[in-house]
Parts: C-alpha cells; structure tokens; sequence
C-alpha cells in the first residue's frame, strides 16, 4: 500500500501537488532515475524536444487529463471501428488496409526544404507517413505555422511511381505529378496529396530526401495542432524505417511537471542509440510482438495485472493477439490513459475499490470511470491518502508504477481518479502509465525498455 501525499494552496487559486511517498520497500525496487548518462552522438542519432499539446494553456492537471480523456476517447473509437472493419474485409480484397491512429498528444518542432521553413507536427507511434500541408491547398485545416510551398524549395522533388515508398502507400495511384496517395486515418480524416522527398532538419541535424505526404487536401478532426503529422510506426514509409534507425526512445515529462505555472516543461524523443552507463536492475526489458494484420502498431504481451498483493484472476487469452488479428495490447504515445479489454478492466476496478478505502465518487462529471471522493482538509493544506500499487506483468517485465502514473487527483472537484478505463477489441497502455520512464524501442532485437528516468532533467 502506497501513501500519496495531497497538498492544497489557496492563493490564486488552488494548486494540487501530488507526491508519492512508499511505505513498501517492495515499491521501491528499481527506481533508479536516469538523467545524468544519457547525451546525444549525431553519428548514431538525434535528440527533439517534445510539447504537450495542452502545454501553456492555462490548465490545471485535471482538466488536461479530462481533454486528453476526451482525444483517447475518439482514438479508440477510431482505432476500433476501423480495425473491425479491416478485419471484416477479405484479406485477398484490395479494399483491406491497415488501421492507422492519427492524432495524438506531443508535438515536435522541425523544419522543412531549403531553405528551412519551420513547422510543428504531431508525433504519432500508430502511423507511419510523414506529411505536411502543402500549397496549392484545396482542403487545410487552420494550423499554427504557414502552409509548405514546394515551389520555394529547392530541394523538393516528386516520388515517382516506381518508387518503393510509393509502393508503401496503402492507397496510391499514378498520375499527372508521380506518386498520388490517400492515407486514411478513420472516419472524415485523411490527408491526400503527392508523394515527394524533402531535406527536413531535426532541431540542428538535417535529413535530406526524406519521403513525405504533401498534403493538399487534409480532412478531420485532431490535426489542427499542428502543421502535420511524423509516423514512427513500423512501416516502412515511417520516420524510424527511412533513417533505418533500429532503435529510438521518448521520454515523457509528468503531468505534475507541466503545469500552466512557469514555463511548460519538454519531453524528449531520442532517434538512433542511447549512449548510457545504465544499472541492468534498473531496466525492465519485454518482447515487442508483430501482428501482420496490423503491422504499424507497437504489440506488447501482457501476461497479467496486480493491485496490491492480489493477482487478478484474468484469462491468458484476454491480451493476446486474436487469429483474425484482432485484440492485443498496443503501447500507444498518443493515448493518454491506458484502456483495458472489458472484462480485465471490471476486476481491476472492483479490486482497486474494495483496496482503496475511499468513498466512490459516482456523480460521473469527471468523464473518467473509477474516482474516489477526497477526505477533507484538516487545515494543515495537505491530505495523504493511501492507495494499492499496480503492477503490470509483460513478458519477462514486471512494470510497478509510481502513484502519479495512475492516479491524478482535483482538490476542487474534490476526487481522485484512477487513469484508467475499459475497451473492447484492443488495450492500450497510455502515455499517463509511461510518464518519466525512457521507453525504449529496440526494432533490431525486438524489444522494448523501461528505464526510470527523470525526463525533465534530459
């Protein structure tokens, strides 16, 4: 059983900090942080900073949750509904395609063409394109940077149809301008445009002839945040696959830690290898799964799920990757809670309630499906209370979150909540869930790293 610490001011208006403090020397194993030995060789790669798309808005930490509760909501509709629908599809019919997420909740800043005109685009581990909107736009959504004019670029240049990233493309034809794409991401989004390879310069490395959608009619919702979007699926028209990097890593900041007072803090993505002097204790290591009906997506095997001292009684079969491709669990950057097949995420819940020893908060105004109500201040501006640690078993990988990486709390609505929620089709582990942790994809090994870090201090 942990503590978590709950602190309240009233000055311009209340503040909530969260801190965890560990009763259970069995909650500490392992945490050791990473900040000092991790620094960047442009030989083997290249480090961006990454912004939450809520950063410097004026929110409190609950009210991000609840917008990124709302984008998750969407995502996993759109993820579902799509899915079934590839699934439904005969596997020999030219009209199946693979499902892509879209959206997502960091962005990156880089810049594109020569010259370099700068843009912001959404960081996205369930898709592979690159794309940006281009002029002449038929169709753009309001963005925060200018639209690319490939006419004021000098080392802009067409794919032509025989190109293999062409042939990446789920939907491609061949027309006037070479390579023609329509690259779907659920209903109403979509970007369509040319296919064309461009010099893109991350922070101060430079990338030339990276292939990229020039998006000239670009549709849906959840893109506006930025100019567009870079894939890091595994897909071959991905960011990962055309630096034939076999590694990259990102390293989420807290929510504790991005807050609207000061300056927002910046998460990081790290393409290529780590330099690092890291204790093997310290790094949880876990198979990365494919699913040739899905090939985009990062797979995990969850093998089980532990609150407190008790393992759930969950069916092996629950996570697992269904013969028609479906089910599975995914770890997604875009996602902002961690979302469980229906059946585990009712055991979870009962569990967590009958551990917890608060009063459940049923007035369902916090869009989330668990929160407990808050004791009352004594007076002394803080209130501790105590909540069971969660462990989630991946192969070879037993994963004990921090208390801030599954509850988050509001002392003006007054609860607590747990970050969590149910689905059915697929699960995916959230970014909430992977907050100061360097999450590391080893595509060459087929692995996958957590590294407890403090990812403010990269």
């Amino acid at each position: 059983m942990a503590s978590l610490l709950l602190s309240f001011s009233s000055l311009l208006f209340t503040i909530f900090c969260l801190q965890l403090l560990f009763n259970s020397p069995t909650l500490s194993t392992s945490r050791r942080v990473l900040h000092d030995h991790v620094h960047e060789n442009l030989e083997t790669g290249f480090r961006v900073a990454l912004t939450h798309v809520d950063a410097g808005k004026n929110l409190t930490k609950f009210e991000r949750l609840q917008l990124g509760v709302k984008r998750g909501n969407l995502r996993l509709e759109r993820l579902i509904s799509n899915m079934m629908a590839s699934l439904s599809v005969d596997s020999s019919s030219q009209l199946t395609s693979p499902v892509h997420a879209g959206n997502g909740e960091f962005l990156m800043n880089l810049a594109i063409g020569t010259p370099p005109e700068k843009f912001s685009a959404i960081m996205d581990t369930g898709s592979d394109l690159i794309w940006t909107q281009c002029k002449p736009c038929t169709k753009c959504f309001d963005a925060p940077t200018p639209i690319f004019d490939p006419k004021k670029s000098s080392s802009f240049s067409k794919v032509p149809c025989s190109n293999s990233l062409c042939k990446a493309l789920p939907t491609s034809d061949c027309g006037s301008d070479g390579c023609e794409y329509l690259y779907s991401y659920g209903d109403y989004s979509s970007t369509q445009g040319i296919l064309a390879t461009e010099t893109f310069m991350f922070d101060k490395v430079s990338v030339p002839s990276l292939g990229f959608g020039c998006g000239e009619d670009n549709e849906g919702s959840g893109f506006n945040q930025g100019g567009g979007l870079v894939g890091l699926g595994r897909g071959p028209l991905s960011l990962v696959s055309q630096l034939k990097k076999s590694t990259f890593s990102y390293c989420l900041t807290s929510m504790n830690d991005d807050t609207s007072s000061g300056n927002p803090t910046s998460s990081t993505l790290v393409m290529g290898s780590l330099v690092s002097d890291i204790a093997n204790d310290s790094v949880l290591t876990t198979p990365l799964i494919k699913n040739p009906s899905q090939p985009s997506f990062y797979f995990l095997s969850l093998q089980g799920i532990s609150v407190g001292n008790v393992d759930l009684p969950i069916k092996k079969s629950t996570f697992a990757i269904n013969s028609d491709g479906g089910g599975g669990v995914i770890i997604d950057s875009g996602t902002t809670i961690t979302y469980l097949e229906e059946s585990a995420f009712e055991m979870l819940k009962k569990e967590f309630i009958s551990q917890t020893k608060l009063n459940v908060d049923n007035s369902g105004s916090t869009g989330l499906d668990l929160c407990f109500e808050l004791p009352s201040d004594d007076g002394s501006g803080e209130t501790t209370i105590q909540i069971p640690k969660l462990v989630f078993h991946f192969d070879g990988a037993s994963l004990d979150l921090p208390g801030e990486n599954y509850i988050i709390g509001d002392a003006n609505a007054g609860v607590a909540c747990l970050a969590m929620g149910g689905s059915n089709g697929i699960s995916i582990f959230g970014n909430i869930q992977q907050q100061n942790m360097m999450v590391v994809h080893d595509l060459e090994k087929e692995t996958l790293s957590f590294i407890p870090t403090k990812c403010d201090q990269l």
